[in-house]
């Protein structure tokens, strides 16, 4: 019998979390409120914000682009995506993005849902001050990855400086 219990969030609903590694995140589903199936959040991060290579050893990735453009990675694979576009970065694939375009709103859909733990610890609530002024602080994250093993870092961002 599943523990997942009913969601309805409109557009604005949801925890809002400053996460380190760049951008805010809106938590549309948690681990908790799937019964630990998947968690789900849209990340919207500015300009030149990207993430180190990585891999989630024990979860698929999968990436709906709202808005926005982004360059991503996932193995040996590299390609431009914009709105409507959607990645799947399965478990142990190597795999990266940068945002190209001003701005980018992405839908995060990670199943099972192990990297909660990871997340949580790398952020902060937002507040209502103006995110784009924080710090990303990527030791941060690393020490997170660290503790939580959800997310192993693999290296610095593979893409070429513009």
């Amino acid at each position: 019998m599943s523990t997942a219990v009913p969601i309805i969030r409109s557009a604005a609903e949801g925890e809002k979390r400053w996460f380190y590694g760049g951008g805010t995140h809106t938590w549309k589903a948690t681990a908790t409120e799937t019964g630990g199936a998947f968690l789900l959040f849209e990340d919207r991060m500015a300009e030149g914000k990207m993430t180190p290579l990585h891999r989630h050893p024990d979860a698929d990735e999968a990436l709906y682009v709202l808005e926005g453009e982004i360059l991503v990675r996932i193995g040996d694979l590299e390609e431009r995506v914009g709105p409507g576009a959607v990645t799947l970065s399965p478990r142990g694939v190597p795999h990266a993005f940068l945002v190209l375009s001003s701005e980018a709103r992405l839908l995060c859909l990670q199943t099972p849902a192990g990297s909660e733990a990871f997340y949580r610890a790398a952020s902060d609530p937002a507040t209502d001050k103006p995110d784009a002024s924080r710090v990303v602080d990527f030791g941060r994250v690393q020490e997170s990855a660290k503790q939580h093993g959800a997310v192993e870092i693999l290296g610095p961002p593979p893409f070429e400086p513009a």
